[in-house]
């Protein structure tokens, strides 16, 4: 793939599929992005694991924080950087070390996050990688959440969308009911 170009397919498949994100660099000031993006994501039914070492043992959002990747207990479909671009060469190999035990899929490197590098290693262990976007911007334009707030989510569509349990303004994407 192209280093941040994914087709909509590609991008739904992964957030559709993913029951568990891992967010490398969250953080408990509720005016920073990843406080924001976590609240969105546990809200559309994702177990969102915190990792940052400065908080371990804090909670974020409810959430117990952990100090590293092979701290957190069960499975992880997705690692999603919130890390600078130099620091995610050593989140991704961290989590290429552990993939198999906790069950790494994807690599998710957030908007400005870009490393070719990591990506590279990532897709050679046979991780999807994603990189310099954001799952919760994602998520909404894909489910046609985002056009309620009056973005453009670069479509036009008749087709209906999908309806989370909690009414019209609660939309989803396939695979997450």
């Amino acid at each position: 793939m192209s280093q941040t170009t994914y087709s909509d397919d590609y991008i739904a498949g992964i957030l559709g599929e993913a029951k568990t994100i891992a967010m490398v660099g969250a953080s408990a000031t509720t005016n920073r992005p990843s406080y924001f993006a976590m609240k969105y994501l546990l809200g559309k039914g994702y177990a969102v694991v915190p990792v940052n070492p400065g908080l371990v043992g804090q909670e974020i959002l409810g959430q117990r924080v952990y100090a590293a990747l092979a701290e957190v207990p069960g499975s992880i479909d997705i690692v999603d950087i919130f890390r600078s671009s130099a620091a995610a060469l050593g989140v991704v190999r961290e989590a290429i070390a552990l993939k198999d035990k906790l069950a790494i899929t994807v690599i998710w490197m957030q908007l400005g996050v870009v490393n070719e590098a990591a990506a590279a290693e990532a897709e050679a262990a046979g991780l999807k990688v994603v990189m310099n976007r954001c799952p919760k911007i994602e998520y909404g334009r894909l489910s046609g959440e985002i056009g309620w707030a009056g973005v453009n989510a670069g479509g036009i569509s008749s087709k209906r969308p999908l309806l989370g349990k909690r009414g019209v303004q609660n939309h989803v994407i396939a695979g997450k009911g």
